[in-house]
């Protein structure tokens, strides 16, 4: 494997992790209430923007990531969606670059 593949693969999983460290502890708290979350997202016009730029980034990625998927055929690269829905951006890209870097055979 090579060594962008090594970065790649280790961005996704810090991107994993990483923000779960600040996810787990209030879903423990609040449990999982979606609408809670959704809620302190749109709390102030700061975290509004954070919050669509992720959410336009993730869809931007998703067509990106369907329209390489179709050419290429790497039908394993799709597994990066529900990464970006799920977990976040954080995750979903590097591992997309992850699974995209690898040599076609």
């Amino acid at each position: 494997m090579s060594p962008l593949r090594y970065v790649f693969l280790a961005l996704a999983i810090w991107g994993a992790i990483h923000p779960m460290a600040y996810f787990a502890p209030w879903i423990a708290e609040n449990g999982f209430d979606l609408q809670a979350m959704v809620a302190l997202w749109k709390a102030n016009d700061a975290v509004t923007g954070i919050y669509w730029d992720l959410v336009i980034s993730a869809i931007a990625l998703n067509v990106w990531i369907i329209a390489e998927v179709s050419v290429r055929r790497n039908w394993l690269a799709l597994l990066a969606i529900p990464a970006t829905w799920m977990i976040g951006v954080s995750c979903g890209l590097p591992l997309y670059l992850f699974l995209r870097a690898k040599p076609i055979r």
